[in-house]
């Protein structure tokens, strides 16, 4: 394992996958702990504070939330694959230009989804079906929070370049700060300003630029020669077209994904206010318990892109066996814990004593957690895929799931209700999960160029 310049610099392409996964995945741990708080402090001072019903505007959005920040996210992700496979062949020159076409296409990008989003924001709250007697509390929410995209973007484009290089620990410590203030914030707006839902938002949007300022100026003085001169902005076309069209099957993939889960959240708004909370209670609470599992599959695709940039093709294999075991070991430890404890903190996190919001709660949660196996390998099989350059059949996967959330939102939740929400995603992950090994299986030989 080498490092240089006090440990800021990672080469993963050295030493044991499984330590140096595990080591890079600590931080996104932590981190992706302190990126729940964003939205679990929201959840608890509007549950407490507000009452059940600014719970159901928070949900009410969440997916739409999701899809729109996860396509700018994911266009990012993309970018940073071809970044990192630039640090793992050690091609510096090449590396400066793709941070560059990195930074302006994110620029381009995130300034055209702020406007897009805010301008048919009202068209969509009404497509997913969201409840009049909550259209006003959600509309203020996810407005404020749209007009935060450039800076969630910009953070991320910071992250992503850090984590090219093997850096996962400064990303952390400006995480840890912007929710740090988010919560001290989320206190002030709400509880002593009474700004209701929209000082939720305002909160979290100003925490998420603070973090990306932090970690743009970071960036800047540590890693200033990776990034690019007034020459490195004349990009080849081969390298804009790589950079293009890997963002695009990244952002494509999340965007699908994202995509299904807005079509089953506008079905399930059409079951009333307890079933939104409930909702999303259950699923703020199963990806509480999984986020160790989506810590090792983000830092995994940091070690698949650096050691595919470095032509390591046994390591790649040896780690991803690796990663599997473990993935799938933290899921059945998180399913049986929660079946000891969850109630108890579905309670807590929500203040509700609503034995419809609670009961609603649990199932959501339990469902995804008995098959969150199948979504660990699941993730795993598409960071890695995209990492080794292979965009087909992630993106193929992502529309299957897509057509599935489609028939599960215009059949089985209007006829079966509630208990088919809760069974959608997790019967999904378990089919896309053997369409990917399936199709890794098959593709083998053409990845790696073998006989």
């Amino acid at each position: 394992m080498a490092k240089a310049r006090a440990g800021r610099v990672w080469d993963m392409t050295e030493g044991k996958p499984l330590p140096l996964i595990l080591t890079f995945a600590i931080p996104f741990l932590i981190g992706n702990i302190f990126q729940q708080v964003y939205s679990m402090v929201d959840t608890m001072v509007a549950g407490y504070h507000l009452g059940d019903s600014a719970i159901a505007a928070i949900g009410a959005s969440a997916s739409l939330y999701n899809l729109i920040m996860n396509t700018a996210i994911g266009l990012n992700a993309g970018y940073g694959i071809v970044v990192t496979r630039c640090f793992g062949a050690r091609d510096y020159r090449r590396m400066r230009q793709a941070v560059g076409g990195m930074v302006m296409l994110n620029l381009g990008i995130g300034a055209v989804l702020t406007v897009l989003v805010l301008f048919l924001l009202k068209p969509l709250l009404g497509f997913m079906n969201t409840p009049e007697a909550i259209f006003e509390q959600t509309y203020s929410y996810i407005s404020v929070i749209c007009g935060g995209i450039l800076a969630t973007v910009c953070y991320n484009m910071f992250a992503a370049i850090m984590r090219a290089v093997g850096n996962s620990r400064a990303p952390l410590m400006f995480l840890v700060i912007s929710s740090v203030l988010n919560v001290v914030l989320d206190l002030f707006f709400v509880v002593v300003l009474d700004m209701g839902v929209a000082g939720a938002a305002t909160a979290t949007v100003i925490a998420q630029a603070l973090s990306a300022l932090l970690s743009g100026v970071y960036v800047w003085r540590s890693y200033r020669e990776y990034l690019p001169d007034r020459q490195d902005l004349r990009l080849p076309k081969e390298l804009l077209g790589e950079l293009f069209s890997t963002g695009l099957a990244m952002a494509l993939m999340n965007c699908v994904v994202d995509l299904g889960s807005v079509i089953i959240n506008r079905a399930n708004n059409l079951l009333g206010e307890a079933q939104i909370a409930a909702n999303t209670a259950g699923r703020r609470m199963w990806s509480l318990m999984l986020m160790p599992q989506n810590a090792v599959a983000t830092a995994n695709s940091t070690f698949m892109a650096q050691n595919w940039g470095a032509r390591r093709v046994q390591r790649i294999k040896k780690g991803l066996r690796q990663i599997f075991a473990l993935v799938t070991g933290w899921s059945v430890f998180a399913c049986l814990l929660f079946f000891v404890i969850g109630e108890h903190l579905i309670r807590f996190t929500t203040g509700s004593n609503d034995p419809e919001i609670i009961g609603g709660a649990m199932l959501l949660a339990r469902s995804a957690l008995v098959c969150a196996p199948a979504l660990g390998i699941l993730v795993c099989m598409r960071n890695t895929l995209q990492a080794l350059g292979s965009k087909v059949v992630p993106v193929l996967s992502s529309c299957i799931e897509l057509a599935m959330k489609v028939l599960a939102a215009n059949w089985a939740i209007p006829n079966f209700g509630f208990t088919a929400m809760a069974l959608t995603e997790p019967v999904t992950w378990v089919l896309m999960m053997a369409f990917l090994l399936c199709g890794y299986a098959a593709g083998r030989k053409k990845i790696f160029g073998e006989e």
